[in-house]
């Protein structure tokens, strides 16, 4: 009973000091903003002051790492080549020439944009529309970077850092099933029917070179670019062990069409069966999904 008076006592005391509202009523707590806890947050030249609700993703890799990082609903729309996930609020915005009047018509608090656009970025920031620059990765670090700056940005910190270990681990326990081979198998990676490929300079090719395979443009050198274009006669003679077709979708490439291409016949990887179809979409972000890529990647190392 004492300690019930003392504890009514303490109470009604409390209440006195906090003091009465109009009336001699006790004002009510507003509820705390919750999209402010924990912000301002910086990443890069980019400071947010709270947590974004309206964001257009501009890059179809970005767009995966926000899905994937539970910030999907804070996507209001995505570029015309977003297409994963299916739920994903895709639009006509192109990601490389977008419509500013369009993309500002949106009232977003975060653009995501792939690379500098110029005169689209500049009008975005004058428009005081925070825009984040999510260059295209060259590394599986510059992948899990990237999602630790959105995870940031859109207060989803915990879960960018569980898809980071989570990606990070699948990935390696795959590398770690690949039996090393006494001469590295080569490739040649097709980006289209024109011989454009990858060397191991790419995000692409680096994923390669972690399963002991070697590009064979990799010859070409740094002054060819990253990305050079094979002459017919330069493929047949470097006679790669493997072909990977990353234009199946796009182009309808297949082993089929590849086998009757002129002089291709004497390829070792043709005389082999030795060609892999690649999901496009898959081959040509650098997001979650690129676990997938590995797991294809390293199973046909095995045929």
């Amino acid at each position: 009973m004492r300690r019930a008076l003392l504890a009514s006592a303490m109470v009604t005391t409390l209440l006195t000091v906090a003091g009465c509202g109009e009336n001699g009523r006790f004002p009510v707590a507003s509820a705390p903003d919750l999209s402010t806890f924990g912000y301002p947050v910086t990443v890069a030249a980019l400071t947010l002051d709270r947590r974004p609700e309206r964001i257009v993703s501009l890059v179809p890799s970005a767009t995966e790492m926000l899905f994937a990082i539970d910030a999907g609903r804070q996507v209001v729309a995505v570029d015309e080549d977003s297409n994963y996930p299916t739920d994903a609020p895709k639009t006509g915005l192109s990601g490389l020439e977008p419509d500013v009047t369009a993309v500002a018509a949106l009232r977003p608090d975060l653009v995501v944009i792939s690379d500098d656009l110029g005169p689209a970025t500049a009008v975005l920031r004058r428009l005081k529309i925070p825009v984040l620059l999510t260059p295209p990765a060259a590394t599986l670090n510059d992948t899990y970077r990237q999602i630790g700056q959105l995870g940031a940005l859109t207060g989803h910190r915990p879960e960018a850092e569980a898809l980071h270990r989570q990606m990070a681990g699948q990935i390696a326990q795959v590398a770690e099933g690949v039996l090393p081979r006494a001469r590295p198998l080569t490739y040649y990676y097709e980006l289209d029917p024109t011989l454009y490929t990858v060397t191991s300079r790419t995000f692409v090719g680096s994923i390669f070179k972690m399963l002991g395979l070697t590009s064979v443009a990799d010859h070409v050198g740094p002054l060819g670019g990253s990305y050079p274009q094979l002459s017919p006669q330069g493929l047949i003679r470097s006679d790669p062990d493997m072909i990977f077709l990353a234009d199946s979708m796009c182009c309808r490439q297949s082993a089929a069409t590849v086998s009757v291409r002129p002089g291709w016949n004497v390829i070792s990887a043709v005389r082999t069966g030795r060609i892999f179809l690649l999901d496009d979409d898959i081959a040509s972000t650098w997001g979650p999904r690129t676990v997938d890529l590995v797991r294809t990647v390293a199973a046909a190392t095995r045929g």
